[in-house]
């Protein structure tokens, strides 16, 4: 038996390996660090490492098993083939008598328990094992959702960075009526628009109205954008409380979104930081380009940790780091967020991702488990940026507030209120939702009602 089983496997090692010769070749060039592998590994709470005896048995380490304790070759190989065949396995226990196959459905998603033992990938409701017991479940639990936060600060960025780059006109009273209703979902922070020259951001021109009708709206922070003292003087006299600046990481992108290099943007928010001290405004700092810029290509992360640290070292409470243009995934988000974490603490950072290469909420995920817990977001993935051509829309809000409510991350949002806005916002602009979870949860209400 033991010889037919290290055969098996011996086929099943050849017929992968011919699997994956059939798809592109991937160079050395393209392969990443091994500096940014430990780095991952570091922050993963599931990366199982091989034993040294187990280096040479690449098909043997399956990414989200336990580590084995066993010696036994025989009885992971025979793991191994449960695992990549479970109607194998299904059949054999079967055949035993155990109540197999049992199937649960929650949020969409089927799943099918096999085997004696307890599997990794079950709802805690569900007791399918006598032997998986309450510990097992929390272990399990801890496993996966080890370094998350329990709560979550939202940081709605759609009536500022969602319009500016819209062409057609948005009315003042559209753009007041969405800042109430997203504060009404429960929202803590709205950024409520941006005081830069009409010249140059021609959407937001009517900040000074915008402000004189929601400065007194309560229930959440509503902060200004401002891109030096001038605008920040502009900003307080309509009645600001919060003001932000933004800087870049990319020489090139500072030059062509604010036409200044990074040293002379730092310099303007100095002059902004001082004033706003003055007066007990808080400034929050922003960085864009942190992962690529669509001029120099990637950006190192040691750039955009110095641009936080200075942002930070003027008295921004919160320094936000932006991927403009929405090029990162897990992979470079984790060496980056390491960088700046080893400048500026955890507690003081906030992350802000757009979605063009659909790696948003992946990369808010790797964020969560390294420490951060806060997030911007756009409602109905409203946004882009008019000077990084291709940059699609920010993560939109309803798909986070979602994510969170799965992983049991509280952010005291109401989401029906919040697809509310979102609903009113789309209605105005004529085009549908850039949330997955707004047009899901559509047409699931949308099929309830015809019953």
């Amino acid at each position: 038996m033991t010889r037919h089983l290290l055969l098996w496997c011996l086929h099943s090692s050849i017929l992968f390996a011919t699997m994956s010769s059939l798809e592109e070749p991937l160079g050395f060039d393209k392969l990443p660090s091994m500096s940014t592998i430990d780095r991952i590994q570091r922050y993963s709470s599931t990366a199982c490492r091989p034993r040294v005896d187990d280096m040479g048995m690449g098909n043997r380490w399956i990414e989200g098993r336990d580590c084995s304790t066993s010696n036994s070759y025989d009885e992971e190989c025979h793991d191994y083939m449960s695992e990549s065949f479970p109607w194998k396995r299904h059949t054999r226990d079967k055949s035993q008598g155990d109540t197999l196959g049992r199937r649960t459905s929650s949020l969409g998603r089927n799943h099918m328990m096999f085997g004696n033992g307890c599997d990794k990938w079950y709802f805690p409701e569900h007791q399918y094992n006598p032997k998986c017991n309450d510990k097992d479940r929390r272990d399990t639990a801890n496993k996966y959702l080890k370094g998350i936060p329990k709560f979550v600060k939202i940081v709605e960025v759609g009536p500022r960075d969602g319009l500016q780059n819209e062409k057609n006109t948005v009315p003042t009273s559209i753009k007041v009526e969405l800042i109430r209703r997203l504060v009404a979902s429960g929202l803590p922070v709205v950024e409520a628009t941006s005081f830069v020259s009409p010249k140059w951001v021609p959407q937001l021109a009517d900040a000074k109205d915008v402000m004189a009708n929601v400065r007194n709206l309560e229930g959440a922070r509503l902060p200004v954008l401002t891109p030096n003292l001038k605008g920040f003087e502009a900003a307080i006299a309509a009645g600001a409380k919060e003001v932000a600046v933004f800087a870049s990481a990319s020489e090139s992108f500072s030059k062509s979104n604010i036409n200044c290099s990074i040293e002379e943007s730092l310099a303007r928010y100095r002059l902004v930081a001082l004033a706003a001290k003055e007066l007990s405004i808080p400034v929050r700092g922003y960085v864009s380009c942190v992962v690529g810029c669509p001029v120099e290509g990637a950006i190192p992360s040691s750039k955009v940790a110095y641009v936080a640290k200075e942002l930070y070292d003027m008295g921004c409470f919160e320094i936000s780091l932006g991927d403009t243009i929405g090029v990162a995934t897990p992979g470079t988000v984790v060496p980056m967020l390491d960088a700046v974490m080893a400048v500026v603490p955890s507690e003081k950072l906030a992350v802000h991702f757009h979605d063009t290469y659909g790696q948003s909420l992946p990369n808010i995920l790797i964020s969560l488990q390294m420490g951060i817990s806060t997030v911007d977001s756009s409602i109905a993935g409203l946004g882009g940026c008019p000077y990084a051509k291709g940059a699609s829309g920010n993560v939109a809000t309803e798909d986070v507030v979602y994510m969170l409510n799965g992983l049991g991350v509280k952010t005291n949002v109401d989401l029906s209120k919040l697809m509310l806005a979102g609903d009113f916002i789309n209605k105005h602009l004529g085009r549908p939702s850039g949330s997955k979870t707004a047009i899901a949860l559509s047409r699931v209400r949308a099929d309830a009602s015809k019953i």
